[in-house]
């Protein structure tokens, strides 16, 4: 996000007010901490190409959003939900999470350019963001929230027991934002000058206007490699997760895939990040405590507050947020996606998650994994097909 404000000037105070919007109406409707997050594809072709500018990037979030939306509303998204095996989808969201995890690490290890998106020289042990505060907050997380089930004691302590009672005050402490907090307060200390760039007001906003070039660009560079992200990790692993973490509600994938559309047809015109849902943003959610849509919705009044009383110049603040911290955050993020995976038993899914997270981490590819995975699984039926009509 801080890469494509920097590079191709779009508004974050706009972006903060519609996010935050987004926030509020997804937590109302669906009850649970659904995450609202960047379309990734798009933002990796603006960042490739410096022709591509903020009326493609719209151009592309509104063409996939106006797809999604007609995939959900004629009930094609659950054809497509229907067909597509859990070991494909587990392996889509093992990949996703390794991948999280993976760049977490040399977060937390090195020194960044986030700009450039380059790891520099290893970080230092001192220091506000240096190895030893991530370090202290990694175990902070891990004592709070534990491997992130619900903990069965074979002899639990007793009800009034000063131990049972700590141990409840400890687990239900709002870890991710009291981290947060504590990184927010290194920034200050360390850089105090950063509040001299703060201009108060919302940004100004104003329709995109797109010609005819911008929006095939947009389709070609854009849109195409985003919708089967979108399709796979913003709506189908997401509906599948969300069933998982939260067994006694009903989420549909024509549902998901309406709310991304709406968002992006609606958003995009006033120069908003195309957004999505995401398996990513959802299990870093459940991971420090979320168990209700009132935290997002809670996340998204703070995000349009900030985008109308601050605007545009808390991007200024944000870039000097404590990377190493930021590490921490979406290691365990990650970790509680891939865990998602545990439920494979058998070899033979076992087998065909591997090779779409293999196929899926070399290649940087959701969809070259997705394809692969679906061809073994395809390839693993004709096979036991093949035995039962011999025998």
């Amino acid at each position: 996000m801080s890469n494509l404000i920097h590079k191709k000037y779009l508004n974050l105070g706009t972006t903060l007010i519609f996010t935050g919007i987004y926030n509020i109406i997804t937590g109302l409707i669906y009850g649970v901490p659904m995450p609202v997050q960047p379309m990734k594809s798009i933002a990796a072709a603006a960042l490739a190409d410096p022709e591509f500018g903020v009326a493609e990037i719209m151009a592309a979030g509104i063409l996939t959003g106006g797809i999604l939306f007609f995939l959900g509303a004629t009930g094609l998204m659950q054809l497509v939900y229907k067909f597509i095996p859990l070991p494909v989808v587990r392996g889509i969201q093992l990949a996703q999470g390794l991948s999280f995890a993976l760049t977490a690490v040399k977060y937390v290890r090195y020194d960044q350019n986030m700009a450039k998106s380059k790891s520099l020289d290893g970080r230092g042990w001192l220091g506000f963001d240096g190895l030893i505060p991530a370090i202290v907050c990694a175990c902070f997380v891990i004592i709070v929230n534990g491997a992130g089930e619900e903990e069965h004691c074979e002899e639990p302590p007793a009800e009034g027991s000063k131990r049972e009672k700590v141990r409840r005050i400890v687990t239900k402490l709002p870890s991710a934002f009291i981290i947060f907090l504590i990184g927010a307060a290194s920034l200050f200390i360390r850089t105090p000058e950063v509040v001299n760039g703060v201009r108060f007001g919302p940004s100004p906003m104003s329709v995109v206007k797109i010609t005819q070039s911008q929006w095939k660009k947009g389709f070609i560079k854009g849109t195409i490699p985003q919708l089967p992200l979108s399709i796979l990790n913003s709506v189908i692993a997401v509906c599948k997760l969300s069933m998982d973490l939260f067994p006694g509600r009903v989420f549909t994938v024509t549902s998901l895939s309406m709310t991304v559309g709406l968002m992006n047809m609606i958003g995009c015109w006033f120069g908003g990040v195309p957004t999505c849902h995401g398996a990513g943003g959802l299990a870093g959610q459940y991971k420090f405590g979320g168990r209700s849509g009132a935290c997002v919705a809670l996340l998204g009044a703070a995000k349009l507050l900030l985008g109308l009383v601050l605007g545009s110049s808390i991007a200024k603040i944000l870039n000097q947020f404590p990377v190493a911290i930021l590490g921490v955050l979406l290691l365990f993020a990650g970790v509680e996606l891939a865990m998602a995976a545990r439920d494979m038993n058998s070899k033979e899914q076992a087998f065909v998650v591997l090779i779409c997270t293999g196929v899926s981490l070399v290649g940087s590819s959701a969809a070259l994994g997705f394809l692969c995975g679906m061809v073994v699984h395809v390839l693993l039926w004709l096979r036991k097909w093949g035995r039962r009509d011999h025998h």
